[in-house]
Formats: C-alpha cells, sequence, structure tokens
C-alpha cells in the first residue's frame, strides 16, 4: 500500500490555493457569524485551536447551526475544512455537515453538501471535516456557508473554520473532473404541469438508493454466520456492494485434509450476501507461494499432482458456478513459483487457467498480485510485468488485473482488491482512505474496489487499518471519512422547485435511481418513477395534472 499513497500523493499534491473566502474562522468572537434564533451562540475558551471556539446550543432543527454568507465565483470550486464537538449525543452517532445554500438571482435555490462525516459522538472529541464544492455555473445572487447535521437538542462546538478557492488547473479539481465524467451522466428531468397548479408548490426529488460502481469488502465467514455477529453482517450489507470471501475459498481451507472437503460456510456466507443484493468474488483457487499450501499437497509431484489440482480446480468453480462474478486463480504468481518449480513446467500457470475457463467460459479470471510497485525488491520485475503477464491475456481469458498497489498503463482493467491503508492515527488513516479511494476512483482503467477488511478484530493491521473498531463496530475517522465519499460524496440526491422552470438536468452518479414529486408538501406516490443511470444520458417525463 505504501507505493499507492505515495502514488496517490503525488496525483492529488496540495496547489496553493487562493487568499481565504470566510471571516473569523478561528471563532476568537461572534464577529461575521450568523445565529439565527432560536439557536444561541457565545465563545468558548474549549477551543480546537486558539483563544475561543464557538458553542452552539438551543437548536430545534437539524439544519439549524452558525452561519456565513461569502463571496464565490461561478463555476469554481472551493476546499471546505472545519473543526466540530459534539457536547451530547443521547447514546447515539449523528451526522454532522457543512452545506453551502446558493440563490440565484432569479430567486431559486440550490444546495451543496460540501464535508460531512456520519456517526459523531460526543467520545470522539473534536471531528475535522474536509471536503469541496463547486459553485453552480449560474448568476449566483448569495452564498450562504452553514453547520447543520445533528438531531434537534444536540449542542456543538466549532472552531478553525476554512473556505479556499481552488485555483484553475488544481489537481483536485482535475481529480473531481475526472470523476464527473468516468462515473456520471447527465439525468434530464421534463415536466408538463396543468395550469392550475402553481409551480412553486411543486419539488422534484431525483435521489440514487444504489451505486453502480463496486465498492467491496473482504468477508469472514466465521463471523458472517455467527448468529451473534448481526452488527458485523449489518455492516457489510449496508455500505458495501460487493465482497469477497477472506480465505473460507482458499485450498488449504477447503480440504485440509486429502479428500476431506467442505464448502459449507463459504456457500453460506455467499447465499446470505446474494440475498442482500450483493456481488462477490471468488478468492483465490491456488496460491503460488508453497508457504500457503498444505503439506500433503507438497508432498505430491508428476501426474499425481497435475491431477490433484485439476481436480480441485474444476470441483471449486463447478460448485461455486453462478455465485461468484470472477476468480483470482493463481495467487501472487510473481512471488511463488512452486507449482512450476514442482512439476519442472515454467508455463504451468496458463494450464491452471485453462482449466479454470474450461470449467466456467463466464466468469471473468484474474491475476491477481500485491505490492508490483510497492517494494522496492520489486522494482526490476515492475518493468517486467506486461511481459510476464501477457501470454496469459493472449492465451487464456484473463479478464482483468487485480492488485492492492497501482499498476499503470496495462492496457486492460483493473481492480483494487485487497486495499488498506495503516496509520495509527485514525484522522491521518482517514485522509489516506481519502486519496487512496479518489484517485482510484478517478482513474479510467479501474472498475471496482474492495477493502482488505473494515473492522479491527478481523483484518490481520489490526486498529491501524480498521474503519470500525470493537463489537459494537464503532466509527473510526477513517470509518466514517469513507461512509461519506461512498454514501454522500459520491451519491446523488437533488431536490429542484419547478419555480426555476419545468425541466432542468441532475449530472448523477451511475446506478438506481428513484423521482418523487412533492406537492403542497405532500408526495404524490402516483408519479414516484425508477430507472437506471448508466454512461448514456436518461430523461424523465413527468406529467402532473
Amino acid at each position: 500500500m505504501q507505493t499507492l499513497i505515495a502514488w496517490v500523493v503525488c496525483a492529488l499534491v496540495a496547489s496553493v490555493v487562493s487568499q481565504e473566502v470566510l471571516q473569523n474562522g478561528g471563532f476568537e468572537s461572534l464577529d461575521h457569524w450568523d445565529c439565527w434564533s432560536p439557536v444561541q451562540c457565545k465563545i468558548v475558551t474549549d477551543s480546537h485551536s486558539g483563544a475561543g471556539a464557538m458553542e452552539v446550543q438551543n437548536r430545534k432543527k437539524y439544519w439549524q447551526g452558525p452561519s456565513q454568507y461569502i463571496n464565490v465565483t461561478r463555476g469554481t470550486g472551493y476546499e471546505v475544512s472545519a473543526h466540530i464537538k459534539l457536547q451530547n449525543d443521547r447514546g447515539i452517532g449523528h451526522r454532522v455537515e457543512l452545506q453551502v445554500v446558493f440563490e440565484m438571482t432569479d430567486g431559486t435555490h440550490e444546495y451543496k453538501r460540501a464535508a460531512s462525516q456520519e456517526g459523531t459522538r460526543v467520545s470522539d472529541g473534536w471531528i475535522h471535516l474536509i471536503g469541496l464544492f463547486y459553485v453552480p455555473n449560474k448568476d449566483v445572487r448569495l452564498a450562504r456557508i452553514h453547520y447543520q447535521g445533528p438531531e434537534e437538542g444536540i449542542s456543538f462546538v466549532v472552531d478553525d473554520a476554512s473556505v479556499k478557492r481552488m485555483p484553475a488547473g488544481a489537481a483536485a479539481a482535475g481529480v473531481s473532473s475526472e470523476i464527473d465524467r468516468l462515473r456520471r451522466s447527465d439525468i434530464v428531468v421534463q415536466v408538463n404541469v396543468n395550469g392550475n397548479i402553481n409551480k412553486g408548490e411543486v419539488s422534484v426529488r431525483v435521489v440514487q438508493n444504489k451505486k453502480s460502481f463496486p465498492f467491496g469488502a473482504a468477508a469472514a465467514a466465521t463471523y458472517y454466520n455467527d448468529g451473534s455477529k448481526t452488527a458485523y453482517r449489518d455492516f457489510l450489507h449496508q455500505h458495501f456492494n460487493w465482497a469477497q470471501p477472506e480465505f473460507e475459498l482458499t485450498w488449504s481451507y477447503i480440504e485440509p485434509t486429502r479428500g476431506k472437503t467442505n464448502y459449507q460456510p463459504c456457500l453460506s456466507m455467499i447465499h446470505g450476501l446474494r440475498n442482500h443484493g450483493m456481488k462477490v468474488r471468488g478468492y483465490n483457487l491456488l496460491f503460488s507461494d508453497g508457504v500457503w499450501l498444505q503439506n500433503w499437497v507438497k508432498a505430491l509431484n508428476g501426474d499425481e499432482l497435475r491431477k490433484v489440482v485439476h481436480d480441485h480446480i474444476v470441483e471449486t468453480v463447478n460448485t461455486f458456478k453462478g455465485l461468484v462474478e470472477h476468480w483470482d486463480v493463481i495467487n501472487e504468481n510473481l512471488r511463488g513459483k512452486w507449482f512450476q518449480n514442482q512439476l519442472h513446467d515454467p508455463k504451468y500457470d496458463l494450464e491452471i487457467f485453462r482449466i479454470a475457463h474450461a470449467t466456467d467460459p463466464n466468469v471473468k479470471l484474474f491475476l491477481n498480485e500485491f505490492g508490483v510497485v510497492a517494494n522496492e525488491y520489486l522494482t526490476n520485475v515492475q518493468s517486467d510485468y506486461w511481459s510476464i503477464i501477457s501470454p496469459f491475456l493472449l492465451y487464456v481469458c484473463v479478464y482483468i488485473l487485480g492488485t492492492s498497489g497501482y499498476f499503470s498503463s496495462s492496457g486492460v482493467p483493473i481492480w483494487a482488491t485487497e486495499l488498506d491503508v495503516v496509520a495509527s492515527d485514525e484522522n491521518k488513516r482517514a485522509d489516506f482512505y481519502e486519496h487512496a479511494l479518489t484517485a482510484l476512483y478517478s482513474h479510467h482503467a479501474v472498475e471496482g474496489i474492495i477493502l482488505l477488511s473494515y473492522w479491527d478484530k478481523q483484518i490481520w493491521r489490526g486498529d491501524k487499518a480498521a474503519l470500525v473498531v470493537g463489537d459494537n463496530l464503532q466509527l473510526t475517522a477513517a470509518g466514517r471519512r469513507v461512509l461519506e465519499l461512498l454514501e454522500h460524496r459520491w451519491m446523488t440526491d437533488e431536490t429542484h422547485n419547478l419555480s426555476a422552470g419545468t425541466q432542468f438536468t441532475v449530472r448523477g452518479f451511475h446506478g438506481d435511481y428513484e423521482v418523487h414529486v412533492i406537492y403542497q408538501g405532500q408526495e404524490r406516490t402516483n408519479l414516484k418513477q425508477t430507472f437506471t443511470l448508466g454512461n448514456a444520458a436518461h430523461t424523465v417525463n413527468i406529467n402532473i395534472s
């Protein structure tokens, strides 16, 4: 993961930003900030930095919090940073966020979530919100940024807020542009309104309820199939759309003793995952390194070894046919050549792929390797990697490369299949995860991202790489950041009032959508529509009478 982070840092290297847009972002006084009734604000000494911070109390609605009008330029991006700390939480986690409201010269409004984190509690202390927003390419009369999110009655303290314009050509803007180009398409909404209906009383909400891009995690059948681990299963079902068995499909797990196979733990888990609408990768048919092979396999050679390998692949692929979308066929074949050496056949890897493809021609076959560019001792191997994998691409139906580090310009699609980052400081870990996910998501060759794991009790690196910790799977700062990306920043939810016009365009992330029509505060359920947005633009026609 080291090189992935290094590459990400190069891709997202911070650019010099222009002058600060906010005034009194250090909250040393109440100047320039509005706290509209009934909200009560005062300066306190419990600050993140400096002498003062602002305490916000007596909130009656989730959207109430301090705000400030800011001067912005149409079509321009701005970087946002702020700190917030809850003073009470009622025993549950809360969303905290910064939202920007734009009022156009024609009187219409647009709302942009600039930064957000889920599941915030008092015990988290100071939370660092970071994000960005883009000003609509329209004539903006007023723009206002404000804190919001926690339920009514929840008090909080804010400090160290900043809004800075991103210069033209900034790396972050370029990445955002690539994400927009690759992962979003236009949703054109056309509404026909009966003359007796006041258009100003009609709003149309376009909301995404499922993403198309694969975001997944490794899953352990030991925990998934344990009836007492409902929190583990629920987290996986709720936040990811793909999964990858951790070790339960490996040969040593399936057949530790020759002739005694056990597929049931993984079958039970995969059926459960698929019943929740998730897709599954198969990891893996064989390890190249003998360290991971059973002793009874390592005692074999010649035709007997070939037959045992053939039978294992055929039986395993047939058992899971139609249940997995991918197979990592020969795992980490740069690091180990046990089968080739044992059989004195340098091209035996090709035979393994041919067996898998003949058994299930429809499943996608993977070469999977970690640290291709992450470790200095593999530098020479990296330069030759394309020549190494070319025979697989030419002679056996290898669909894709799976790698836990970045591999450039191979000419084939890429999946990041075992992504993790390590940092003892959970806020730094959050930054690293954001950098890595953003860089991968903005890369044209990347078709899916699978996290190595997310729970400190499952992931081998422990809490230094975890998104959630403890028996209750409490979110870390890294977990909140990842979910903010996956479920807010890279999802679409826009509401448009028809006073601005009966046709509008939403730039939506690819996935499944619902369209809701609200008239005089009530939804017209008979007008609800659903659709799936892909690479092509989609038109929604609505007739209201």
